[in-house]
């Protein structure tokens, strides 16, 4: 096994854009893991009691990431978050205004591996969401499973994502203040699977719920594109049928992703 080291004249500024994003992957993939297993370890610990009061917030609070989530505009402005822009680099292009008084879905394609545009785009700061849609406010939905994992759920939850549940997404676009941007990945994690560099295959068919919640609340719908989202991240063949491609189907669930080069 071959082994190549990073040159030594990288300019530090590139050292630090790359730890920003390996410390997203890392949330991304194993956080929540560390999380659940320090909260069981606590539990078995002279902490437990730290771990039961955590265990009655948590009763208390189930409903948060239904209800609008809990953001907080010091993580969304974290200076990691600038580093990870500029790494690719990521940037928000404003086609039209906004009216704030409104609700908004906004239909984001493609999905990627990792969906690196949404969260630097709608997660965080760092491409001026706020300076460029004033008085709105984004949140990325997710998988209704991670919202229940300890710690990590608070976390999340920080940048502005919200659960993908139906009574969710309706709390957000149902709001008569308006002010809120409920952003979909439409083709979800099975979308993910065709992500690859120079194809674009997009899952839209039987993809329409959100579209009948946007007219039961008289939302706007907004398409999103993340030009280059799948050049990010090369993956194994896995063509339909493939003992890959089965495993990935069934671990998908919870945006499981196996068989990733990048």
């Amino acid at each position: 096994m071959k082994i190549e080291f990073a040159p030594l004249n990288i300019p530090m500024r590139r050292r630090l854009q790359t730890a920003a994003v390996l410390q997203w992957v890392f949330s991304f993939l194993a956080l929540a893991q560390c999380c659940l297993a320090a909260f069981v370890l606590m539990a078995l610990s002279d902490w437990w009691i730290v771990a039961l009061l955590y265990a009655g917030w948590l009763w208390l609070d189930w409903d948060t990431p239904t209800t609008g989530g809990r953001r907080s505009h010091l993580v969304r402005n974290w200076t990691v978050w600038e580093y990870f822009r500029d790494y690719f680099p990521l940037t928000l292009i404003k086609t039209v205004d906004l009216d704030p008084k409104k609700n908004y879905i906004f239909g984001f394609h493609p999905h990627g591996v990792l969906v690196a545009g949404a969260f630097g785009n709608f997660c965080t700061e760092a491409t001026g969401f706020s300076r460029l849609f004033p008085g709105l406010r984004s949140h990325l939905l997710m998988l209704p499973f991670w919202f229940r994992v300890p710690f990590f759920r608070d976390y999340i939850m920080c940048g502005g994502l919200v659960s993908s549940s139906k009574s969710s997404l309706s709390y957000l676009v149902s709001r008569p203040e308006g002010g809120n941007v409920a952003v979909i990945a439409v083709g979800g994690a099975p979308e993910a699977l065709d992500a690859r560099p120079g194809a674009l295959t997009l899952q839209v068919k039987n993809r329409k719920g959100f579209i009948k919640l946007a007219l039961k609340h008289g939302a706007q719908l907004v398409p999103v594109f993340s030009f280059g989202e799948n050049e990010l991240f090369d993956q194994m063949d896995n063509p339909d049928g493939s003992p890959l491609r089965r495993l990935q189907v069934r671990g998908h669930t919870h945006l499981t992703h196996l068989g990733l080069r990048g």
